[in-house]
């Protein structure tokens, strides 16, 4: 059995895959930047270039090595900002990524993480020509693995929209029903009919009434929702939104 080569131990990074729902930019405009946007939301992440080898001018998802007394989440959240400015409030871990020639000059593990961000946690981003944001389906040959690392992030955030509340990260605390299933069509990239989606939700019992309404509209004030806790599950039990199409894939 082989074993690992004396001097060759394995370092720890962590790394963080960020998605932000912002109105549709011209490529490479960091959203949130000020620079005039508008339109429906796009899916975009940041990425950073890499400014040395291995895999210099390529770039890379954010992230940096684990300090020796750092907690995982600390670190993640620490590289973020640094290297991007983003201060995201939900940020989880994904996988654990760990195949022996992942670097070319040194055995890395990266535990990632990923953080879904809604339009003002974006406002700080930073502005500079060495981070860049792009279309997560539509990226460049990135350093390392880190092509299917996104790869990957994207297949469950399109899969946890199916069984889980994860949609809300990108809304206010609430919202209308067409405001969420903006959110579904922008990532799933297809669009939804209204009235299908809204008797879904409405059924799944995920969603509560808020009793307000959205003003400043054109027309009919829409209902104000929002997400269901354990303690509005009542009698029904569990709650589910089965709407996305189940997408999960393991990384190779």
């Amino acid at each position: 059995m082989p074993t690992q080569e004396p001097g060759r131990d394995a370092r720890l990074a962590v790394s963080t895959v960020i998605f932000a729902l912002e109105p549709g930019t011209p490529d490479g405009v960091a959203p949130g930047a000020g620079h005039g946007a508008s339109g429906r939301p796009s899916l975009w992440i940041p990425l950073v270039r890499r400014l040395r080898d291995p895999g210099a001018d390529r770039w890379a998802l954010p992230g940096g090595w684990l300090g020796a007394g750092e907690a995982l989440e600390s670190a993640a959240a620490r590289t973020l900002g640094e290297t991007t400015g983003v201060t995201p409030a939900y940020l989880e871990q994904l996988y654990t990524f760990g195949a022996p020639d992942r670097s070319p000059d040194e055995r890395v593990v990266s535990v990632v993480y990923w953080a879904l961000v809604r339009p003002e946690e974006t406002t700080g981003a930073i502005d500079d020509p060495n981070v860049r944001w792009f279309d997560p389906d539509d990226l460049p040959e990135l350093a390392f693995d880190h092509n299917s690392i996104v790869e990957y992030a994207l297949a469950r955030l399109r899969t946890k929209l199916g069984y889980s509340q994860i949609a809300h990260a990108f809304l206010e605390p609430t919202f209308t029903l067409a405001e969420l299933r903006e959110v579904y069509e922008t990532v799933l990239r297809r669009p939804l009919d209204p009235a299908n989606f809204r008797r879904t939700v409405e059924a799944s019992g995920a969603l509560v009434e808020t009793g307000e309404v959205r003003t400043g509209t054109r027309h009919r004030p829409p209902k104000l929702y929002r997400p269901a806790e354990p303690a509005d599950a009542g009698a029904s039990g569990l709650f589910r939104v089965p709407i996305a199409p189940h997408l999960r894939r393991s990384p190779s």
